[in-house]
């Protein structure tokens, strides 16, 4: 049957693009070449009846007559091509043959009594029916294939298009690379009308608003070339073509705006409804549907997140940036939700490489199996509060795999985990440590907790008692990325900490000067002073551990003696026993 394809040029009414979307256009070559196909085997037909000439096949002499029945045969099958390959025009085409050839064989056959005719003249009698046939089978076809495009390209409730339809007519113009708007509309409060009057009601809402746009868009009132459609529930879609500049664009959705908002009556009840609305443009924002669809609907969110009376939004680089936002806090809660959040374990080394323990780091994965970077979500849950939760989770999960190491072995092993600054801060934060540490069975002589050097400037007595309460514990305490923040000497003596660690970013360039790798021995010194142990971070090369060595590093921390890995591949580097408790 005929190819689906869109056509070139999209009308301006809604219908029309529908049709349009999935019209059968017969190819006028194809149409021409039959009927020449038809006319010369006619003519061989007429030529090969009246040669008495003779051919030989197969060293048989054979009369050119007997091909009257081949090239007859060859116009029939033409003909019938017609009415089944182009549907009404084919039909007609094939009439209108046979109203000029059956005259002249009911002639000959009965009037001039050439009965040679007679299998000419039933072949084409046969013929005919034939295309009579496939021409109604072909109408009754059509009635379910247009049942099957209605369903197939419109919102069943509201007879708009659907999002099949708007993907279909997007595609088409980028086809072209030409520009047109995207705009993602939301009624507003509309979950309250089926909550109060019933899903019939709001059938009946949803219904009336479709025609109201629908209308516009076929009116052309707006100045633009717009599609409406229906995505679904209270979402509708809007594509804008044939605008000058972006102030058409909001003329456009404005008048739709305002058609909305016009008294809706159902059954003696007036309703007002109002919307936002997010748009995209192609080029300008996004070169693919799945991109227009997405940053369409972020400005949509967006603009709904910000309740404000402005209910018009175009995509920008800040709703982007919102939008990933409000995305990574989405899977962050899943993540807490389901218990997902896991952790990877780098180890610890000192400086004679015998494992002093791990760092436990927090990991969250995506719905597609990939890490989501910890920079990324880490920020997200700070500022959300949820960063609670995922110390929590890495708290836990720490403390059962030191409680499962030790059911089978005597091991001395540390796990190091860091606490942000709010959840340390916060007055439940000993209780749960409490909790989750004696639910587990693991002497808090295995737990090292890690703070950054900022909560000594941000709340030096609180954090005090909070430090001084883990300790009394037995847990051990380490500033985390020491030398990056405000911290001081005094800061340092009034902290009864254990541990110091030496950020990465001064290891990076240790030794590229000697200024340099005088600041990280400095560090080392203010430690061992304060009778603190000095880790050093993001160790990577020999030329770093050499140096480190020489300047009297306590403990090494860094892919050159270990990635972050599975609980499962930590096991495994941990011995049998310890002689000794590292600290």
């Amino acid at each position: 049957m005929k190819k689906h394809k869109l056509i070139s040029d999209f009308d301006n009414s809604n219908d029309k693009i529908l049709k349009n979307i999935s019209s059968k256009k017969p190819h006028p070559i194809g149409l021409v070449s039959l009927i020449l196909i038809y006319l010369i085997a006619t003519a061989l037909v007429i030529r090969v009846s009246r040669d008495p000439g003779i051919i030989m096949i197969f060293g048989i002499p054979t009369p050119f007559k007997i091909f009257t029945g081949v090239f007859n045969s060859l116009a029939n099958m033409a003909i019938i091509c017609l009415a089944f390959f182009y549907g009404k025009i084919g039909f007609f085409t094939s009439i209108a043959i046979f109203s000029l050839q059956i005259p002249v064989l009911f002639i000959k056959l009965f009037a001039l009594h050439d009965y040679s005719t007679i299998p000419g003249f039933f072949m084409t009698i046969f013929t005919m029916l034939t295309t009579c046939i496939i021409y109604l089978y072909n109408k009754q076809l059509e009635k379910y294939q247009e049942k099957i495009r209605q369903q197939a390209l419109n919102d069943m409730l509201t007879g708009l298009p659907n999002r099949f339809a708007c993907t279909e007519l997007m595609n088409d113009r980028i086809s072209k690379q030409a520009r047109f708007t995207l705009v993602s509309i939301d009624l507003d409060n509309f979950k309250s009308i089926n909550d109060t009057m019933g899903h019939d009601v709001g059938d009946s809402v949803l219904k009336e608003i479709a025609n109201r746009w629908k209308d516009l868009a076929n009116s052309r009132k707006s100045g633009t070339k717009d599609f409406v459609a229906r995505l679904g529930g209270d979402e509708f879609s809007l594509v804008i073509r044939g605008y000058n500049s972006d102030k058409d664009i909001i003329n456009s959705i404005n008048m739709y705006k305002s058609t909305l908002e016009q008294k809706i009556t159902i059954d003696d009840y007036d309703y007002f409804m109002n919307a936002s609305f997010g748009y995209a443009q192609y080029p300008e924002d996004a070169e693919n549907t799945a991109a227009l669809f997405s940053y369409a609907d972020a400005a949509l969110h967006e603009i709904k997140r910000l309740n404000s009376s402005n209910s018009i939004l175009h995509f920008s680089s800040s709703v982007a940036s919102t939008e990933q936002f409000l995305e990574i806090e989405r899977k962050v809660r899943t993540a807490i939700d389901s218990n997902s959040v896991f952790m990877h374990l780098q180890p610890q080394y000192d400086s004679s490489h015998k494992l002093r323990g791990f760092e436990a780091l927090a990991r969250i994965k995506d719905t597609d199996g990939r890490f989501i970077n910890p920079s990324t979500f880490i920020p997200v849950a700070e500022k959300t509060g949820l960063i609670d939760e995922i110390d929590n989770q890495i708290l836990k999960k720490s403390a059962a795999f030191l409680a499962d190491i030790l059911k089978t072995q005597d091991s001395n092993i540390i796990i190091s985990c860091n606490i942000s600054v709010k959840h340390l801060m916060k007055n439940t934060f000993i209780e749960e440590i409490k909790e989750i540490i004696q639910s587990s069975g693991v002497p808090t002589s295995h737990f090292e907790i890690e703070i950054t050097e900022s909560i000594m400037i941000d709340s030096d007595d609180k954090a005090l008692k909070c430090i001084n309460d883990i300790r009394d514990m037995g847990i051990k305490v380490a500033i985390d990325d020491f030398g990056t923040g405000y911290s001081s000497l005094s800061y340092l003596n009034k902290f009864t900490a254990n541990m110091l660690k030496i950020d990465k970013s001064f290891i990076d360039v240790m030794n590229t000067s000697d200024s340099s790798k005088k600041y990280v021995e400095s560090i080392i010194s203010i430690g061992h002073i304060l009778n603190l142990k000095v880790i050093s971070e993001g160790v990577e090369t020999l030329e770093q551990l050499d140096t480190l060595k020489s300047i009297g590093c306590d403990y090494i921390q860094g892919f050159i003696w270990g990635r972050p890995m599975s609980p499962e591949d930590a096991k495994k580097l941990i011995p049998t026993s310890s002689a000794e408790t590292l600290i």
